[in-house]
């Protein structure tokens, strides 16, 4: 495990909170139900990700980053520029 492990599972992480806080994610899961009693697991999900709707604009901008900076450390470590360090 080294740090470019860290930054590649961090890039990936807010890509998939990006993704998953998205208004097409939440509609996918839970939209068109007339009663949500009837899908406890769908409710609760939709729940869940309708609370993550709302850092929505946050994620985008983490992500961004996030990969930004991923691919700059990748070139960086490829070309010598940078040591990546290892923790064990």
């Amino acid at each position: 495990m080294s740090v470019g492990t860290l930054v590649l599972v961090f890039s990936t992480v807010m890509l998939w909170l990006y993704s998953l806080s998205c208004h097409t994610c939440r509609h996918t899961i839970g939209g068109r139900l007339k009663h949500f009693s009837k899908h406890p697991i769908r409710y609760k999900t939709w729940t869940w990700i309708s609370a993550l709707n709302h850092k929505h604009p946050t994620f985008a901008w983490i992500s961004l980053f996030g990969v930004a900076f991923a691919d700059i450390y990748v070139r960086q470590v490829a070309s010598g520029a940078w040591t990546n360090f290892y923790f064990f």
